[in-house]
């Protein structure tokens, strides 16, 4: 499972994935309270569809032991080294925290931060120094142990290499200290509530000194639930359980990964019994899941629908006439109607009413007349009305696009629509060549940690800054947000600033805040949900 991706494309390997089919994920419409469709959930209320959480009881029974698990992932893991893997749920995620665990995990049960493959991680009084410790005699799959130097090691490899969340840690100059064997320092340059969230991620997902001592072959050794055992590529992934984890020997005998494209065909699969789980969030398929009465659990994101509006140099977004006028010229809620059936909450907020972020702040306004005036204005300019909307090629994507050709060529833009084969060529299209006007995407912000998916989207420096947005004063809003990531209430003021400034300068128009379901058969229990929708199976079982 060796990949040959450079390092410039480990930036973003697959931060699209999930983003390329229409708007990725949404919420669903209060005005329509009830839904006709069948099934023994088909009463729910969409703010019931939509709530963050469990869906259905979880068993206190003993579990069963053996059997495989088979989940319906989103996006095929083309390599099990976290430097080439995004570690998100919609992405590697999964896979990537069975084979090499995670040092802290999200507990949302408690709102907080909790060890895992650690033993325990503590502040200083100003959040700038981190000491985590790590549990004694834990060996990775290869029978070295994971102490200070392993986790050293790996961080360092996973920053050298520019793993996903690499950037975030070198822009706030991380420095590690090995304290003692089993104990890691880590010093941040500013005030940071939510450190934990990125040993919870890629970074977190420590790997064995012989994983990437061969520059030349890398090997998946973690020190998680599950091993390597067969990848078939576009087929499957077979992870197999490991004997001596730490935290006992797992319940199943096997975790096995199948790709089967669109949504719809998830729950097909879901309904004949194929497979155990799957990864759903395309709105219609979220809301068919729930109201089909299917349990799992809800993850409930901000932006987790947008355009990007590429304002670099040389390109129209460059000018803020230009894509304030695209915001005005965007009506969500008749997007969402003639794309979507109706599904999707339109709301250019960045987090749901539901999220205890929800500012408030005002958002711009459906305006046509707004949006003509802007526009003519820049036209006085010079610019000459183009724009190249590059979308998914796949017939949900394209609808979508030919709504938003549509509304913005209503106002007095000419629109070319460019589609896109693959999820490979879009990420190129937009983070490495930069050769897009508009172009469909997802943010996905999770309330545990609202500081790391918005530094990733807007910081001026970030990689998966795809819009190429730089402003000083954003930068700034971001490093106030970090010291109060954690608490909704203290950091109200420096979320509402910060949500003023992006509606102010638009680097992206906001479709809706969005639904990742992850359904369930009614004989799977103990899997363990985290941040950035990833899922834990080490503790997971079937029942017979």
């Amino acid at each position: 499972m060796r990949s040959t991706v450079s390092r410039r494309a480990r930036y973003t390997g697959l931060v699209l994935v999930g983003a390329l089919a229409l708007a990725g994920c949404s919420d669903s419409s209060d005005s329509e309270e009830e839904s006709s469709d069948g099934g023994g959930g088909g009463d729910l209320s969409v703010t019931d569809i939509y709530s963050q959480g469990w869906v259905g009881e979880q068993t206190d029974e003993e579990p069963t032991q053996g059997g495989t698990l088979t989940m319906a992932d989103y996006a095929e893991t083309r390599s099990l080294n976290p430097t080439e893997s995004y570690a998100n749920g919609a992405a590697s995620g999964n896979p990537l925290g069975a084979v090499y665990d995670v040092l802290t995990r999200y507990d949302f049960d408690t709102d907080t931060w909790v060890p895992q493959l650690a033993e325990s991680i503590e502040s200083n009084d100003d959040n700038t120094v981190w000491t985590l410790k790590l549990r004694p005699d834990v060996t990775f799959s290869d029978g070295t142990p994971v102490n200070a130097d392993a986790v050293i090691g790996s961080m360092g490899y996973y920053m050298e290499n520019y793993g996903f969340q690499a950037l975030t840690l070198l822009a706030n100059q991380t420095a590690m200290k090995k304290v003692d064997d089993q104990t890691v320092e880590f010093t941040v340059a500013a005030p940071w509530a939510t450190f934990p969230a990125m040993l919870a991620g890629g970074p977190g997902m420590i790997m064995a000194p012989a994983a990437y001592d061969d520059p030349e072959k890398f090997e998946p050794i973690g020190a998680g639930a599950f091993e390597l055992g067969n990848y078939a590529p576009a087929e499957q992934l077979v992870l197999t359980a490991r004997e001596d984890y730490w935290g006992g020997a797992p319940n199943l005998e096997e975790l096995r990964f199948v790709w089967l494209g669109g949504d719809d065909a998830k729950l097909e699969s879901m309904d004949a019994g194929e497979v155990d789980a799957a990864f759903v969030r395309n709105p219609q398929a979220v809301e068919t899941a729930r109201r089909d009465g299917y349990d799992g659990y809800m993850y409930v994101v901000g932006a987790g629908a947008q355009f990007t509006l590429n304002a670099r140099e040389g390109r129209p977004g460059e000018d803020v006439r230009v894509r304030k006028a695209i915001a005005h010229a965007f009506d969500n809620e008749s997007y969402l109607e003639r794309s979507l059936g109706g599904a999707g909450i339109p709301s250019k907020s960045i987090f749901a009413e539901s999220s205890p972020w929800s500012t408030g702040v005002e958002t711009p306004a459906y305006d046509q007349d707004e949006a003509r005036t802007l526009l003519e204005e820049a036209k006085a300019d010079g610019y000459d009305g183009k724009l190249t909307y590059v979308a998914a090629a796949d017939p949900t994507a394209q609808q979508a696009a030919v709504q938003v050709e549509a509304q913005l060529e209503a106002v007095g833009f000419d629109v070319t629509i460019d589609a896109i084969d693959n999820i490979a060529d879009m990420t190129s299209r937009v983070y490495v060549d930069h050769d897009f006007d508009i172009a469909q995407g997802a943010t996905s912000i999770g309330n545990e940690d609202p500081y790391g998916a918005l530094s990733e989207w807007l910081y001026s420096q970030s990689p998966t800054n795809g819009a190429g947005y730089a402003s000083e004063e954003m930068d700034g809003l971001l490093r106030d947000l970090q010291a109060v990531a954690d608490d909704p209430e203290a950091g109200m003021d420096a979320m509402r600033a910060l949500e003023e400034k992006v509606h102010e300068d638009v680097p992206a128009v906001i479709i809706n805040p969005a639904g990742n379901f992850v359904p369930m058969q009614d004989d799977v229990h103990g899997v363990i949900p985290t941040t950035q929708t990833i899922m834990l199976f080490h503790d997971a079982w079937k029942s017979e």
